[in-house]
């Protein structure tokens, strides 16, 4: 089976009812079918579509009203001719019978279609309502299902086998300690050791910038591999951490390594048992933090764990949510002010609760304070909801880490959009802001305390939220906070007030009719603003980006930020949405292409002088950039792309100096650290959710299966 399988099911619900319905619970599959059909979705079909069926961003949902409203009146052998002649989007059209109709079983019985003695055929008549609710099933009832969920055999993963269980019952190694180690203090993680790469973007400023320059314009061309070390499977957008030439190392399934950062030695690893179906978008796992003796991860289910530096042995445990509600991550923490401070993800569905940012004690794991992202009753900007009562108020996700001022002892974080995604799905409009959503937030991080907030966009509904890296910059003796989100709008803010001083376009864009550089204000197109459930709206650039999580790193000397940036643009679409509790969900489809005038190159590096807010350089390229950017005082620009290149750019031209192929496109974030003297360049390898994108978009551009690594390389002796 191919990996990454996106189930196109893009069908009107208006087909034609076929055979008359079954009685209920006669069986249409047989159990065997059914067994290999989940045993093949786990593996090549729940990375975007969820273990539960009830989809992502990624892949719509395969389970529930939604998805009986769409293909409810169809055939179930249109739904085999639509998985049998589509997947898996690598390679349209390679599943065999068997494994499509495997495939089809499985779904129904999810949907709590009953199994029986007589084995699914790919000509089935009867219809998928009719095979979930029998002789209940009418035609009428597609656009009228909100009420079947109840009914519904939702299935539970308990059991099913995890990449941590695999490296729990791995053979031979036995874990060893980490000898002299030398406990991270606040003044540490503010001013790092040159030699150290200690949160997530190097420094708690978000800078991804490195003082090493041992390799430098004039050597990096000498630049060869010094070791390399095959990762466990899975969204591979690691963060590696290096103190005192040790490497913590995070790979896919919540697994952490201590490593010899100069040898690829292992010297522990740490498996946290999370249930399978706690995992989201393949588990990325984006960072981890590192603070006095303590190694901190959030967990796939929704927890704070804190490891033993030395020994990799488990501290404490602290739950901030229940991963069945949807509750997972995909970013780790920052330490702030001696607080553990960390967001959450999965409030794409209504749930009592919300979105929200916590912090915790290091030494205990208590959680000191929790801050809704969510303006509820009794908060000031409550009615910014449109009147929706508390429990209808989704999304507010924090997909990504923070950065922390020790001066002005403020945390910065940045919020998805409101969900749905399109306003009228939520029962909303894009003039109405939905608080505090798509915004930059400055926390205490003692108390959780917001003490400001600006709001980017309000009432975002394309999907276009500005929820990346924050980098904090000091120019002219002023401090600035930069963001940059999908839309590719550079924003420059003061970081002690939040007020509004400057925006950009960093590239294409016509979503917005208006930005007024006066008020920091901008406005949609009116046809966004008056888009109605089913209208399509076609906007540059794309949910995609634009900017996405591949974070961009500043360069001091010419105090520019490099951007990776994406030259695509998508059409858009609202769908339906019950609004009710454990409903919800994304709202919107999308189709996603190359932007005009990009000439075939959809990847783009662009350097932006931070106080013009002018472009320095800009290079373009067919692959696209899907890594951070790492800078150095080198006078250099490290970045991946699809096509498995590892590059050098010089950092004021954007002149390439160095360039290797890898085993698998490079992903994630590279670093930069020394060990005994001696500088390294690290980069992870292996894809996620992109792939699939990138495969219908750059079909040229061969994508291996798997190739999750970490290399990394230095200069000869």
């Amino acid at each position: 089976m191919y990996k990454k399988c996106i189930l196109l099911l893009a069908l009107t619900a208006a087909g034609a009812s076929a055979a008359a319905p079954l009685p209920a619970g006669q069986g249409v599959y047989t159990e065997q079918q059914a067994a290999a059909g989940k045993h093949a979705y786990a593996q090549s079909c729940g990375e975007c579509h969820h273990l539960t069926l009830k989809g992502t961003d990624h892949g719509p949902e395969l389970a529930g009203p939604n998805f009986l409203a769409k293909w409810g009146n169809h055939p179930i052998a249109d739904l085999f001719a639509q998985i049998r002649a589509n997947m898996p989007p690598m390679a349209p059209g390679s599943l065999s019978d068997e494994a499509a109709i495997a495939l089809t079983a499985h779904i129904l019985r999810v949907n709590g279609a009953a199994a029986g003695d007589t084995q699914l055929r790919a000509g089935a008549t009867l219809t998928v309502g009719g095979a979930v609710m029998g002789n209940k099933w009418k035609p009428a009832m597609a656009q009228q299902v909100s009420t079947l969920a109840s009914g519904a055999n939702w299935q539970s993963w308990h059991g099913a086998a995890s990449i941590a269980g695999d490296a729990q019952r791995a053979q031979g190694f036995v874990n060893q300690e980490v000898k002299n180690f030398r406990p991270v203090t606040d003044a540490m993680l503010r001013d790092p050791p040159a030699a150290d790469w200690l949160s997530w973007r190097r420094t708690l400023d978000g800078k991804g910038y490195s003082p090493l320059k041992q390799i430098t314009r004039a050597n990096v061309k000498r630049l060869k591999l010094a070791w390399v070390l095959t990762m466990h499977d899975g969204s591979n957008e690691t963060t590696p951490l290096v103190h005192d030439g040790i490497m913590y190392l995070t790979h896919p399934g919540n697994i952490v390594q201590a490593l010899n950062a100069a040898t690829g030695d292992l010297i522990w690893q740490y498996a946290y048992p999370f249930p399978p179906e706690s995992e989201t978008l393949g588990g990325p796992t984006r960072n981890i933090a590192i603070y006095k003796d303590k190694i901190f991860l959030s967990t796939y289910d929704a927890a704070i764990v804190a490891l033993d530096a030395r020994t990799g042995k488990q501290v404490w445990r602290t739950l901030k949510a229940d991963y069945k509600e949807g509750y997972t991550h995909t970013a780790g923490p920052v330490i702030a002010d001696g607080v553990v401070v960390s967001g959450i993800n999965g409030c794409e569905r209504f749930k009592r609760g919300g979105c929200f940012i916590t912090g915790h004690d290091p030494d205990t794991g208590k959680e000191l304070w929790r801050t809704s992202t969510i303006a509820l009753p009794g908060d000031p900007n409550n009615a910014s909801w449109a009147g929706l009562p508390p429990d209808l108020r989704a999304g507010g996700d924090t997909w990504i880490a923070g950065s922390y001022d020790p001066v002005l002892k403020l945390f910065y974080i940045g919020t998805a959009q409101a969900k749905p995604w399109v306003a009228a799905s939520r029962h909303m409009t894009p003039l109405d802001a939905a608080l505090y959503t798509d915004s930059t937030l400055a926390l205490d991080p003692k108390t959780g305390k917001i003490v400001w907030y600006y709001q980017h966009v309000a009432g975002e509904s394309l999907d276009m939220d500005t929820v990346f890296e924050r980098v904090l910059v000091d120019l002219d003796g002023k401090k600035y906070l930069f963001a940059i989100g999908k839309d590719g709008i550079l924003w420059k803010l003061r970081r002690d007030t939040g007020k509004f001083v400057d925006f950009t376009p960093t590239m294409y864009q016509n979503m917005f009719q208006t930005l007024d550089k006066r008020t920091g204000h901008v406005k949609y197109r009116q046809d966004i603003i008056d888009a109605k459930i089913g209208d399509v709206v076609s906007v540059c650039p794309s949910i995609y980006g634009g900017h996405n999580w591949q974070a961009s790193a500043y360069d001091p000397k010419t105090t520019s930020l490099i951007i990776p940036l994406h030259q695509l643009c998508a059409d858009f679409v609202g769908r339906d949405v019950k609004m009710v509790v454990g409903y919800g969900g994304y709202g919107g489809d999308s189709r996603v292409y190359e932007m005009p005038g990009a000439n075939g190159k959809l990847g783009r590096l662009s350097s932006w002088d931070l106080r013009t807010m002018k472009q320095r350089w800009t290079y373009t390229q067919r692959a696209m950039f899907l890594t951070g950017v790492l800078t150095t005082a080198g006078d250099l620009a490290f970045v991946g792309d699809l096509d498995r290149y590892f590059k050098a750019f010089d950092a004021a031209t954007g002149k390439i100096l160095w360039q290797t192929r890898l085993g698998a496109a490079l992903h994630g974030y590279p670093i930069t650290y020394a060990v005994n003297g001696k500088q390294y360049v690290a980069v992870p390898t292996g894809m996620g959710v992109f792939k699939l994108m990138t495969a219908r978009l750059s079909p040229d551009i061969y994508q291996p299966q798997g190739g999750n690594a970490l290399y990394v390389f230095e200069l000869p002796d």
